[in-house]
């Protein structure tokens, strides 16, 4: 089987790349299009902006704002912003993400506890932070709490003074000097006043390009593996055990972990940077907020990391949150290996109804390596490494052009699209745009329909393997001949 694994930067060639572009518009195809196709749309971590406030102060408003678009959800009362992580936005040309960190009730006891625990595990997975502020009501004492972490944490700060909605309401900014956080940018969310210049200071406080921790892999450097899943599956205990020594605090508390912790460790001749990446401590009148962030420093996590080891907990059935961790992992373009843990306290009723519930509930990701394992004993660790490399290799292979383009043309001509409407749309070409992951671009005559793409990803596996990784597939649809002389 000819395929190039781990060599190059993963990317087109120059030749290629002219080749297609070449081929593109013989066959009508918009190039400029098939040029964003080609060389953008990868999974490389983004500068991440965090929208810190308290409550109610216009932050999923002005979320909506810098997208251009009406994603976060919005209301009028404190606390809606729930479960949606990241978005992804631009700016002058310029890709970043933004994380909207609503989601939290805030509770009269414990305030300052509270915000202080919520905003920190934000501002922390942050390149720069926009701190929002209500500039008709002014700086409140929830917001000089949050100016203290801010502070401490020293992350670059953008100030925006929201709800100027007017000249009248320059002066109500203008007060926000005295927070000490510099220039006060007055916006209304609500309308789109003043968002430009806020979106510039934006993009002067986030980093130009985000800093990668697995650019050196290739060059020797530890790969990085993210440890992640839901509360009290045995994360701790895992790095525990694989380090051989105590490094993490374990307790049966489910959230006792509050910062990652990253270590490096020898196994199987080779050294790992693993990150332990359990949620904060849970609080009972926190819990939705602490699931929130907890999610949020798991996608910070996935942001730094090329592997992502999801450990699962057999001794209780599979839960929304495992099939909801993994679809993070997946999405965050990492390799995968799912780790099952407690596989020594197993029963076979139990096992037999876990193998159903496998089959139900993960079955979009079939592809990942499988590892049975016990982080309380050890219980095959030693096999953890093998699968590891083995997602790796998927998540780094390249099929050459020559080689997928036959295999695309075997593939219609055997199995071809079923007829729509009179028409039967067809692949024309493809082409690998680029690897970790593999991200594939194919050209065709029409629509190709969520269940064939599926058919060609499954092909597409079964020819060149692809274990462990997930297969980013986009179509570029052939524009329509104009018929006018």
């Amino acid at each position: 089987m000819e395929h190039e694994s781990g060599t190059g930067t993963g990317e087109l060639s120059a030749d290629e790349y002219a080749e297609f572009m070449e081929l593109a518009a013989q066959e009508g195809f918009d190039t400029d299009e098939v040029a964003a196709d080609l060389t953008g749309g990868g999974h490389a971590p983004l500068p991440v902006l965090a929208v810190v406030g308290r409550p109610n102060v216009g932050k999923s408003t002005l979320v909506n704002r810098i997208l251009g678009r009406r994603e976060a959800v919005v209301e009028d009362r404190p606390g809606v912003t729930r479960d949606r992580v990241s978005y992804e936005a631009d700016w002058n040309g310029r890709r970043f993400r933004v994380v909207d960190t609503g989601g939290w009730e805030q509770d009269v006891l414990g305030i300052d506890a509270s915000v202080a625990q919520q905003a920190e595990v934000a501002i922390e997975a942050a390149d720069a932070v926009l701190f929002v502020v209500d500039a008709v009501v002014g700086a409140t004492d929830t917001d000089q709490a949050v100016v203290r972490l801010l502070r401490k944490s020293g992350k670059p700060v953008v100030l925006a003074a929201n709800k100027v909605d007017g000249p009248s309401g320059e002066a109500d900014a203008a007060a926000l000097w005295n927070l000490g956080l510099g220039e006060p940018y007055p916006v209304s969310a609500l309308h789109g006043r003043g968002s430009g210049d806020l979106l510039d200071a934006v993009l002067s406080a986030l980093p130009e390009a985000p800093q990668l921790d697995f650019a050196g892999a290739g060059q020797g450097g530890p790969r990085r593996i993210a440890l992640i899943g839901r509360p009290n599956v045995g994360k701790s205990s895992m790095l525990n055990k694989l380090a051989g020594e105590t490094r993490v605090v374990v307790d049966s508390t489910a959230g006792t972990t509050r910062d990652p912790v990253d270590e490096l460790i020898e196994l199987g001749g080779k050294t790992w940077k693993f990150v332990d990446t359990a949620g904060i401590r849970r609080r009972v009148h926190l819990t939705e907020g602490a699931d929130y962030y907890a999610s949020l420093r798991t996608a910070a996590a996935l942001e730094k990391a090329e592997v992502a080891v999801v450990l699962i907990d057999v001794s209780e059935p599979l839960a929304e949150q495992d099939t909801r961790i993994v679809s993070m992992a997946v999405e965050a373009g990492r390799a995968v290996v799912l780790a099952y843990n407690k596989w020594d306290v197993l029963d076979e009723e139990r096992r037999f109804y876990l193998e159903r519930e496998i089959e139900k509930d993960l079955v979009q990701v079939r592809w990942a390596p499988r590892v049975n394992v016990s982080a309380r004993t050890g219980r095959h660790l030693e096999k953890l490494v093998p699968a590891i490399e083995t997602a790796l290799e998927g998540w780094e292979t390249r099929v050459p052009t020559g080689r997928l383009n036959g295999f695309l043309g075997e593939l219609v001509a055997a199995h071809p699209h079923p007829i729509r409407g009179g028409k039967q749309p067809r692949i024309l070409f493809g082409t690998q745009a680029s690897t970790r992951p593999p991200r594939f671009v194919l050209f065709a005559s029409g629509f190709l329909e969520a269940g064939y793409r599926r058919f060609v990803e499954r092909r597409l596996r079964e020819e060149f393997g692809f274990a462990g990784t997930p297969i980013d597939i986009s179509v570029r649809v052939r524009e329509k001949r104009s018929r006018r002389k």
